[in-house]
């Protein structure tokens, strides 16, 4: 099957003709439009402090995106609190921690980052487990970290600031797609709340990470392509791979 139309679950990037999917496009004459498949919504202060977890009990916050960083800032300033200078943070890669310049001065001392994935951050984390952790994330948040945390015995809290909800696609003919590129469960489920009785026919399925990729079986889709992988460890090459096997 020749690929002609793929959607991307994903905002435009800023710079399209820099982003790696303007090249696949161009190289192998397709055309990728991209729609955002996912809205965050901040949770209230209100609605935050019913769940009973203080943000200034806890010596380190863990991020794992910028979505949690913007969502931790807001959220200390809806409910008026200032986050001390000796507070520590702990980002998964070094892109999300000089993200945290948008809002504190950045320190060595206090500012720690990974290798991009869980993994590599909890090495850094084991060396400063007398802490009192903050993990800031959405109302969908995957049991990894939280899994490795317990594991390890170290001292830490969810706090779920943002939500993760679906966005309006009913104005979309998502039929005229050969292929769908899901990034997120919340993608996938954000499909059938939008298109209920959508059947995948001959759509090419392709999705990033292994939850992504159980939610696309939970929904009794045919995944096609899944990311990373070691030949593919980005989606874009995975894209690539495929088409250049079917062409």
């Amino acid at each position: 099957m020749k690929i002609k139309n793929v959607l991307i679950s994903q905002p435009k990037p800023a710079d399209v003709e820099k982003s790696p999917y303007y090249l696949l496009a161009k190289k192998h004459k397709v055309n990728i439009d991209f729609r955002k498949f996912i809205t965050i919504e901040g949770v209230s202060a209100v609605d935050f402090r019913k769940d009973k977890v203080h943000l200034l009990e806890h010596t380190a916050v863990i991020f794992t995106s910028r979505n949690a960083i913007d969502h931790y800032f807001r959220m200390a300033k809806d409910m008026r609190l200032e986050i001390p200078d000796t507070m520590k943070y702990f980002c998964v890669s070094e892109a999300i921690a000089y993200y945290l310049q948008k809002y504190v001065t950045y320190r060595k001392r206090k500012i720690f980052y990974g290798r991009g994935n869980f993994a590599g951050v909890l090495e850094i984390i084991q060396k400063h487990k007398s802490e009192n952790f903050l993990l800031p994330c959405s109302d969908d948040y995957k049991q990894d970290l939280p899994t490795l945390m317990e594991k390890n015995k170290l001292k830490y809290s969810k706090a779920v600031i943002y939500q993760t909800l679906a966005s309006d696609l009913t104005d979309m003919d998502i039929n005229s797609y050969d292929m769908l590129v899901f990034f997120s469960p919340t993608g996938v489920n954000s499909l059938f709340k939008n298109f209920p009785k959508y059947e995948q026919g001959e759509t090419i399925i392709a999705c990033f990470g292994p939850t992504t990729a159980q939610a696309v079986l939970d929904a009794n889709l045919r995944l096609d392509i899944k990311a990373p992988t070691k030949t593919a460890p980005s989606m874009t090459m995975a894209l690539e791979e495929y088409i250049q096997k079917n062409s």
